[in-house]
């Protein structure tokens, strides 16, 4: 009975102008951080964090704490297309107008590394991506992030030499949306996560780099991402 209340106050949320570049910048589905997201919207760090709270509030932004950093994304694909829709009415030319993300990782690190005892980096993310579209994960719906394995996924796993009930068994999490540092979108953590690791490890997918983080994907890594996953690297 009082949708128009409650599209009016969506609609306040979204229309102040920082609130609004904040929003806009999100859209390329990268997290920021608050200090980030300020500079952007060209307002101080007390101020951004007021505006922050209330698109949160508002459900229109999600925060993802990650050790000592917190991180602002777009609550999810629904907010995304009603900002989109917003930009096609208003004449903008889409996500593509918002200010980009450009990372400041060396590339070595930035393409593939290691995350405590998981990968991170541009292959992980994609393998993430990857995993979720053809449908072997898929997340919890809680507030942890947390990912569990279809039963589709439990089978593929398997096949590549990960066993699914083994991992779940663990007492840790199985598997949860990590944020990538470097590249702000998730990889995977956890069981799962340390199980893909050890595996690319030992078909010598990747090979890691002395004294450094850094995976080198190895030429036959290269061709096994881009057969099994279609991630090109």
């Amino acid at each position: 009975m009082h949708n128009d209340i409650e599209m009016a106050r969506i609609a306040s949320a979204i229309g102040e102008p920082s609130r609004a570049r904040m929003l806009c910048c999100l859209l390329d589905g990268r997290a920021r951080t608050s200090t980030e997201l300020a500079m952007i919207a060209e307002v101080s760090p007390s101020t951004a964090s007021v505006h922050l709270n209330r698109l949160k509030a508002e459900r229109l932004v999600k925060l993802f704490v990650q050790g000592k950093h917190r991180y602002y994304s777009l609550e999810g694909a629904q907010v995304a297309a009603a900002l989109e829709s917003l930009l096609m009415v208003a004449g903008a030319s889409g996500p593509n107008s918002a200010p980009g993300f450009t990372p400041t990782t060396p590339e070595p690190l930035r393409q593939a590394r290691t995350c405590y005892d998981h990968m991170a980096g541009a292959v992980a993310v994609a393998l993430h991506h990857r995993l979720r579209q053809s449908g072997w994960i898929k997340p919890a719906y809680d507030s942890t992030g947390a990912l569990n394995a279809t039963s589709l996924g439990k089978s593929a796993l398997a096949s590549l030499g990960i066993d699914v009930d083994a991992a779940q068994s663990l007492r840790r999490r199985f598997a949860y949306d990590c944020l990538d540092w470097s590249e702000r979108k998730p990889h995977i953590g956890g069981a799962l996560g340390a199980a893909l690791l050890e595996l690319a490890l030992k078909k010598k997918w990747v090979q890691r780099e002395l004294d450094s983080r850094a995976l080198d994907i190895t030429r036959l890594g290269r061709r096994e991402l881009a057969a099994r996953f279609e991630i090109h690297v």
